[in-house]
């Protein structure tokens, strides 16, 4: 197969809230297409997109799935992406991928949290969006008022760009207008079509005098087309189209939208690559081309474990051609790897190309070095990474334990692999609290971790709720000193330092340590400097107070004192480290928790109930904010240690009707109590002799 022109290419990320429809649009769209005879349903599990056995199981997306159709001559691939709050990070990962994000919103949910996160994340991102309402068939729905919701909440730039007609058995195109079509269920083709002219001729002084001078007559149709694609671009335009997956209603609408209206990979906003060297800093950008001629750079955004192919990785050429038989660079490798097999993707059914170019979506089956956000490149460029995402940080996490011990082989190399393929999953050893804990984005997320565990790798754990990982800093300005002196016959050793503690602010040093030397006079010899350095970091590690992790500290050297013939390195290290511990124990010492961000959707009577619960959980409601008459959204923060069964608890507070988001905000000093209690049970290090 020919590598395609990126003008004829649209890739289209099809996002939203869990339970909004997503899955079955993309049935319906392959069925409108003729790519399937039938559709497939969630609950049969047999859909085109949700074919891996967790999802037919669990009867919904758990990772994205690439589709692709032809329509109206053009190539559209399609990213079918998992709402649930519990795999939103997949969701944004595909990002890097498209040119623009379609938002889907169940009609008679209206906005939900992931609404919101999608929406916002798009637009940093510097991608256009369009809001695709899906459901419109439901009975008892207030459209007009659903429209004025996503208009307050995301701008008034939100347009739509059909109409239901007919009682949402049809949906009108409303930009192209038809004048046999029937009216509209509510709002008139040429409200709404004056509406969406007047916000695209805005992009362009001399069409919008050309506007109100001539009136729509006047303008040029090419200058029109141009217009829209800087409003999209620019986010001063964002359509809202109307369908029913279910009925069909709007699809052949929305497929023209996407084919005609929507950016090519020529006319998006191009993702920026960056050069690093072998420390890890950048030295450059890239802004890639998406032309034939160019040097390859293609860009992993999703791992999958294929049953029949092994690990797939998909990618997206930003520039160059991909081929297969071919040689490329993974990220900083200095040795090319070859590239076997490259595949166009329909769910999970392959079909294998010679290659894929630019601005195209592939797949590339059995290289071990392929994992997530990985870069592929052909060497003349140094090594490249994608800008980082801005992907939830895994906040849920639950202590693990082997039942068999006999399976840690097993377990490490599972957990390399889950990794690879999953950017919001962590496995982690916590020396603090002699634990290992898994982390995701929720109990949901961790259950399909630990059943993909069990079914694919054989491996059974025990779970636990996870000791709260602290960490110590100080709030006040100490000194410290210690003198090490040891004598055992011949040469001894000899370190004295005199030292202070203060805190050290996040803006100042986002590492959260900072090592002066103070020194004068030659005190103490600079070559010793590494060694009090080195004591210290020691404790930075294990902790002075409760043998949690420190930061946000500042240390200076201050004075000392060295021996000619005594003073070695380690007796510097035992001086360095004792001392930090003497001013940390004198500088009000206290333990921090982690304390995230949260954002609960929910119906609007159950705010009180809401608030209250998050009272009894040391939560602190910030901001409040009502979404039409019944819909409210609770911005607050809360200790992570108090949320781990919140799912549970919100879903019982509001007979299931909340959602909520959770991303971690910032680290806060526990209660005294609490503090207390931690301390008196760590065992304080030993003295030295």
């Amino acid at each position: 197969m020919a590598v395609r022109n990126p003008a004829d290419i649209r890739n289209i990320a099809l996002t939203g809230s869990g339970g909004c429809g997503k899955t079955t649009l993309s049935e319906r769209l392959l069925l409108a297409t003729g790519v399937i005879q039938r559709m497939g349903t969630v609950q049969e599990g047999n859909t085109v997109s949700d074919w891996s056995q967790e999802e037919k199981h669990h009867q919904h997306s758990i990772r994205p799935s690439l589709l692709h159709v032809e329509y109206e001559g053009h190539w559209i691939n399609l990213l079918d992406t998992p709402g649930r709050a519990d795999f939103l990070g997949h969701a944004i990962a595909c990002f890097p991928a498209v040119e623009t994000v379609a938002v889907v919103i169940d009609a008679a949910k209206g906005i939900e949290t992931a609404t919101r996160r999608l929406m916002q994340v798009a637009k940093d991102r510097n991608l256009p969006r369009v809001i695709i309402i899906n459901k419109i068939d439901e009975p008892n729905l207030d459209l007009p008022g659903l429209v004025e919701s996503i208009r307050e909440a995301f701008g008034p730039e939100c347009l739509p760009i059909d109409l239901p007609a007919k009682n949402a058995s049809e949906v009108e195109d409303v930009f192209d207008r038809h004048p046999e079509a029937p009216d509209p269920d509510f709002s008139s083709k040429d409200e709404a079509h004056t509406q969406i002219l007047e916000q695209i001729v805005e992009m362009d002084d001399s069409l919008t005098e050309k506007y109100f001078d001539t009136g729509e007559e006047g303008l040029d149709q090419g200058k029109i087309h141009d217009a829209l694609e800087k409003a999209l671009d620019t986010h001063h335009l964002v359509p809202i189209c109307f369908v029913s997956a279910k009925t069909g209603a709007g699809i052949a609408e929305l497929l023209h939208v996407f084919a005609s209206l929507l950016p090519s990979p020529l006319e998006g906003n191009p993702r920026t690559f960056v050069n690093v060297d072998d420390d890890g800093k950048i030295t450059g950008e890239v802004a890639p081309e998406p032309a034939e001629g160019k040097p390859l750079i293609a860009h992993v955004f999703n791992v999958v474990s294929d049953p029949f192919v092994g690990k797939v990785g998909l990618f997206k050429v930003h520039q160059g051609v991909l081929k297969a038989k071919g040689e490329v660079h993974i990220n900083a490798t200095k040795k090319g790897v070859r590239v076997g097999h490259i595949l166009r993707r329909q769910g999970k059914d392959n079909q294998e190309v010679e290659a894929i170019g630019p601005g195209d979506i592939g797949a590339v089956a059995k290289i071990d070095e392929v994992a997530f956000d990985a870069v592929l490149h052909d060497g003349s460029q140094g090594s490249l990474h994608l800008k980082p995402l801005p992907l939830p940080r895994p906040m849920f996490g639950l202590a693990v334990e082997l039942k068999n011990h006999a399976d840690e082989t097993k377990f490490s190399t599972a957990v390399q692999k889950l990794t690879a393929e999953d950017p919001c999953f962590v496995v982690e050893r916590i020396a603090a609290t002699k634990q290992t804990v898994m982390r995701g984005l929720g109990e949901l997320h961790l259950r399909i971790i630990t059943e993909r565990l069990k079914d694919e790798y054989k491996i059974e754990i025990l779970t636990e709720t996870p000791k709260v990982a602290y960490k110590e800093t100080v709030t006040s300005r100490a000194d410290g000193h210690h003198r090490h002196k040891k004598q055992t016959g011949g040469a001894g050793q000899f370190g004295e330092v005199y030292l202070s503690v203060e805190p050290l602010p996040h803006e100042e040093n986002p590492e959260g340590f900072e090592f002066v030397n103070d020194t004068v006079g030659g005190s103490i010899p600079k070559q010793f400097m590494p060694a009090i350095e080195k004591g210290v970091r020691s404790v930075l590690s294990d902790g002075a107070i409760a043998g949690y992790p420190m930061l946000g500290i500042r240390v200076r050297i201050t004075d000392g004192k060295h021996h000619a013939v005594d003073s070695k390195e380690v007796a510097f290290v035992t001086a360095g480290k004792r001392a930090f511990i003497d001013a940390v124990r004198k500088a009000r010492p206290v333990l921090l928790e982690p304390f995230v961000h949260l954002e609960i959707t929910a119906p609007a009577d159950k705010m009180g109930d809401i608030s209250g619960d998050l009272s009894t959980k040391r939560g602190r409601v910030q901001d409040t904010e009502m979404l039409g008459q019944n819909i409210v959204v609770i911005k607050a923060i809360a200790p992570a240690s108090e949320l781990q069964n919140y799912a549970n608890e919100l879903k019982s507070i509001t007979g299931g009707a909340g959602s909520f988001s959770m991303d971690y905000s910032h680290d806060e000093p526990t209660p005294p109590h609490v503090q207390q209690a931690v301390i008196s049970a760590f065992q304080p290090h030993e003295e030295e002799d």
